[in-house]
């Protein structure tokens, strides 16, 4: 039923083509690439790049280096002004600080730098007390989470994903921010994303490119085949370990994945929605049907992970020791999406024969 839904989205117009990457238990079950789209292209991820920054932040946690109640401007001084010194890193992770203007910031073409300095001037929204109101912050707060990695590691955020969650996990063909030279190596393995609101696909000139892809957006800019991503996930769900080579302890992935935030209503995604440190735990209690950034009817309450703008998703089912990463490479709008990946999710449960989960 999966692989036929895939392709009735190619057929309908909704998507041009994609990947399909299913694990159980760490052992691969289904990895596809259909459409225009090869087994090892690379994939935009957008959105569901965000775990890497929370993940980062976890390190820096276990070395001792912060604490995650610790105030963003312990370490980011400038981020007081407007009303912000009391966010603490929880709050950026749980998307309950209230800065989430956008600022031109997730593919407007700001240097670094510039990013920063804009979202430490940002204005606290009006009347939100942090942690006690919900809003997805789109892109604010994972630069503010960014330039704190940077601050205390001395690595540029880009360089220290790839080297302390990347490259331990043979995610080699994964990126947050890529180098001029390694995108023209990649040539015809560097996969497009199309607008097919129409039903007719138009491709997105902004987010491709040499420059797009070496601009480094820490909640967007994530590339690489769904099978490496999947990766992370299978990490996750071994306690922080990946065939030998560890990233964190399971008590740090417990941490992030957890229910921290429950049964608020996201100002952002007009919906209530649970939230763990970074991740998006399954909120399907508030209507599996309806709830953004969902993994189906049948996954378990304890799923977690992550999706991209309208592009794709990535999440673990403990109960099950599942991973399913999906990318698709167009943008139909949101509703036809919400409902294109809902039935496929749906129908992976259903295909394994784990709809008892419902």
């Amino acid at each position: 039923m999966v692989e036929a839904l895939l392709h009735e989205g190619i057929e309908a117009g909704l998507h041009i083509g994609g990947q399909l990457y299913i694990s159980r238990s760490g052992q691969p079950i289904v990895d596809w690439a259909f459409g225009n789209i090869a087994p090892d292209s690379l994939m935009h991820w957008f959105s569901a790049t965000k775990p890497f920054a929370a993940t980062a932040i976890a390190q820096l946690w276990e070395r001792g280096l912060l604490s995650l109640d610790d105030r963003v401007v312990e370490y980011l001084p400038e981020f007081a002004a407007h009303g912000k010194e009391d966010i603490t890193l929880r709050h950026v992770l749980t998307h309950t600080g209230g800065f989430r203007s956008r600022v031109d910031l997730e593919w407007g073409g700001v240097a670094w730098e510039e990013a920063i300095a804009r979202v430490c001037a940002a204005r606290k929204e009006r009347q939100w007390v942090a942690g006690h109101r919900a809003g997805y912050h789109i892109a604010s707060g994972w630069y503010a989470l960014g330039e704190i990695v940077r601050r205390l590691d001395g690595r540029p955020f880009a360089d220290y994903v790839r080297a302390e969650i990347f490259e331990p996990l043979a995610m080699d063909d994964c990126w947050v921010g890529m180098p001029v030279e390694r995108y023209e190596e990649y040539g015809e393995r560097m996969a497009l994303v199309y607008n097919t609101e129409s039903g007719t696909a138009q491709g997105q000139s902004f987010r491709e490119g040499t420059v797009a892809a070496a601009r480094c957006v820490p909640g967007a800019s994530g590339r690489g085949p769904a099978r490496q991503l999947a990766y992370f996930y299978e990490a996750l769900l071994d306690g922080g370990q990946r065939q030998g080579q560890r990233i964190m302890s399971p008590q740090a992935v417990e941490a992030l994945v957890a229910r921290q935030r429950t049964g608020l209503f996201d100002h952002t995604f007009k919906h209530v929605m649970d939230w763990g440190l970074g991740f998006v735990v399954n909120s399907s209690i508030y209507g599996a049907e309806t709830v953004p950034y969902g993994y189906g009817r049948h996954a378990s309450p304890r799923s977690y992970g992550h999706s991209g703008q309208q592009t794709s998703v990535a999440f673990a089912d403990p109960e099950w020791g599942l991973v399913v990463a999906l990318i698709v490479n167009g943008m139909p709008g949101p509703e036809k999406h919400h409902r294109r990946f809902h039935e496929i999710m749906n129908a992976i449960y259903e295909d394994l024969e784990l709809a008892i989960a419902a």
